[in-house]
């Protein structure tokens, strides 16, 4: 046990010790700390404590390691091991943390503080794909509370703080109710625009990629989707693959999960437009000659390139405003589509399938939306049941 001294300055006689409080958890420097106390045994008793505390894992020594050090210790951890895609979506969730709380030190940190992030966040943080200085989405604030959270939890096991000043600061409930409301309004299409967008794209050249959309592919999936994935004669594709952009840089990669991966029979429709658009691929590189890519994609340019979902989603926006029908993100074309099979009688088990989720209560949750045929259908339901 270290030694407890007397010293005595400006004619006072006080009682010190150090002890070592083992490596900094931002540094992995050895640390001591000394400590001085009025009389022995409160020196004794405070020595006593620290080991304690130290041995069992509890002890949080002093620490000048700000927010924006802990951000990236918890980002070091957390993304040792997961794909580019996440590690962006981390990197992308902490960047608000560390631009209103990084200079602040962590040990000063407080659930004001978090809830100012918060409010930050709603009000004024947007910086990119929107209208900069306004607020963000409720799910993108959630999202970097939840990972504040997390990096906060790292720094207690890591003996930086005593407590997780985040786990009790919530997201206003005005905030949640707003955000509800605007999601309500972005309804997908219904039945009849649906046809009127296809009758509108019938002898486009990307008609069939168009339709893919539509039989409820996710845009990442239309991109990655290869023509040796498609078996015409059989009549079904296969998801695999998706590409898609991560930062501006194009990732290729396996579906998000197992059930993502999957075999899909295909619409007399389909595959009738698939047909019609590899022959106008062929002739596309006869015409081209060497200057033709032939990436093998189904979702090309004229010249054979493999298309990336920001390049997928302009073209379809295009088609959508010279069709003049209601402009919907194609994630809600995949929307109508899982709904539309919900509604008339398709099993719930068959519309998760068919929509690559492992959670048959998220496809209920999320995809499928009533629409008006489906609540009249009820009405009528219920009619015959009053007589």
């Amino acid at each position: 046990m270290a030694e407890i001294k007397k010293v005595t300055a400006r004619g006072k006689t006080r009682y010190r010790f150090v002890v070592d409080i083992g490596p900094d958890p931002v540094t992995g420097k050895r640390r001591q700390l000394t400590v001085t106390k009025d009389t022995k045994k409160e020196a004794e008793a405070e020595q006593a404590r620290i080991r304690h505390q130290r041995d069992t894992g509890v002890f949080v020594a002093p620490s000048k390691a700000t927010v924006a050090e802990l951000v990236a210790l918890w980002l070091a951890a957390a993304t040792r091991d997961v794909e580019a895609a996440t590690k962006r979506s981390y990197e992308d969730a902490m960047r608000y943390v560390v631009t209103h709380l990084g200079e602040k030190r962590v040990q000063q940190l407080s659930e004001e503080d978090v809830e100012s992030l918060v409010d930050w966040m709603l009000t004024s943080a947007r910086r990119i794909g929107g209208k900069p200085g306004t607020g963000l989405s409720v799910r993108t604030v959630s999202l970097t509370l939840g990972r504040l959270r997390a990096a906060l939890n790292l720094g207690i096991r890591r003996g930086l703080v005593a407590r997780n000043v985040a786990e009790h600061v919530t997201i206003p409930r005005q905030a949640r109710k707003a955000d509800k409301l605007r999601r309500k309004a972005r309804t997908p299409w219904t039945e009849a625009e649906v046809k009127e967008f296809l009758g509108h794209v019938a002898g486009d050249r990307l008609y069939a990629v168009m339709l893919l959309s539509l039989i409820g592919l996710r845009p990442a999936e239309v991109c990655g989707l290869r023509w040796e994935d498609v078996d015409l004669t059989a009549g079904t594709l296969s998801v695999e693959i998706t590409r898609t952009l991560v930062a501006g840089e194009v990732i290729e990669k396996d579906t998000k999960s197992e059930a993502g991966d999957r075999a899909l029979p295909l619409p007399e429709i389909v595959r009738t437009a698939l047909r019609t658009f590899r022959k106008r691929q062929a002739a596309e590189q006869l015409a081209a000659g060497e200057g033709y890519d032939a990436s093998g994609r189904v979702a090309v340019d004229e010249l054979g390139r493999a298309v990336k979902t920001d390049w997928l989603r302009r073209r379809a926006y295009e088609r959508m405003q010279s069709a003049e029908v209601r402009k919907v993100r194609l994630y809600d074309a995949r929307h109508a589509c899982l709904s539309w099979m919900a509604n008339n009688g398709v099993p719930d088990t068959v519309v998760s399938a068919w929509a690559g989720h492992a959670d048959l209560g998220f496809t209920k949750r999320v995809y499928v939306h009533p629409d008006p045929q489906s609540l009249k259908a009820g009405s009528e339901r219920l009619a015959d049941l009053l007589g």
